[in-house]
């Protein structure tokens, strides 16, 4: 195992519609860095609150030109709605697309998710739900149709579990100094300013020696099998997160004199919304 943190960056919410602007920004600041994430793109985006630019009629061969330059494309859903109020087996957030739908209904999202790649010529990487929301039933299927990662799972290390999926762990959504693992900082550009910009710039600057891509985490970590030591921290990992959100939200509800919001649309506010989605 590595003796220092390595870190993965992973970006959710790439559409066609995506915030232009400030991908052109981040894209220039990655290739300048020399580092390689892992996009994950929507295949048919259906959610009003990813609608920030108009959609760019060559967004499909920009993400050819990205899995070209080594960069990893993940299936991030199908069309990033939520139906359900399921939070499913990672615990985050109580809305999903997939989770708890019947299996018939899950399968048929994700035909038609791998037909749109299929279509554009892409052959997805890795796995990436909205809202970290699925099932064991939407594992089964993944694996049946030949994609066997997934970008989840509260884990110090990449593992295999028992059925021969590798999880790719993705614990936190900022930079954050770390003794030791390998952590994925998932980031949601749409909203960024040019203050997310320039502590970008910087976080990369500080963390590059430390970062590795997602191939980099395959060929280290591709064989080893979940232990004892990943269940572990995979159950301990949610309820530390979850007592400091609580402890925070508490805070603000005592600095405030208006109300804290829900708790449970606080749960991780980099995720987006709760599923009754207000603009």
């Amino acid at each position: 195992m590595p003796k220092t943190a390595q870190y993965l960056i992973r970006i959710d919410d790439v559409c066609p519609t995506m915030n232009w602007a400030v991908w052109q920004e981040v894209e220039n600041i990655l290739i300048e860095a020399d580092v390689k994430p892992m996009l994950a793109v929507v295949p048919d985006n259906q959610d009003d609150h990813l609608k920030v630019s108009p959609p760019r009629n060559e967004f499909w061969h920009l993400v050819r030109a990205w899995r070209e330059r080594g960069w990893t494309i993940g299936l991030h859903g199908y069309q990033h709605t939520y139906v359900t109020r399921e939070p499913g087996i990672i615990g985050i957030n109580r809305y999903s697309e997939f989770a708890g739908l019947p299996m018939d209904v899950q399968a048929a999202k994700l035909r038609m998710a791998f037909e749109i790649f299929r279509r554009e010529g892409i052959q997805p990487d890795v796995w990436v739900a909205p809202a970290h929301s699925f099932d064991g039933t939407t594992v089964g299927l993944l694996r049946d149709m030949g994609l066997r990662r997934i970008s989840d799972g509260f884990f110090l290390f990449p593992n295999l579990d028992s059925s021969g999926m590798l999880w790719i762990p993705q614990q936190i959504w900022r930079f954050r100094a770390m003794p030791f693992g390998v952590w994925c900082v998932c980031l949601h550009v749409n909203t960024w300013g040019q203050h997310d910009l320039q502590r970008f710039r910087r976080d990369l600057k500080i963390y590059r020696k430390r970062m590795i891509s997602v191939e980099d985490a395959i060929l280290r970590f591709g064989d080893r099998r979940r232990d004892w030591r990943d269940r572990v921290v995979a159950g301990a990992f949610p309820r530390l997160l979850r007592t400091r959100l609580r402890l925070r939200s508490w805070l603000a509800h005592m600095s405030s004199p208006s109300p804290s919001p829900d708790l449970e649309n606080r749960l991780q506010p980099d995720l987006g919304t709760s599923f009754e989605r207000k603009p």
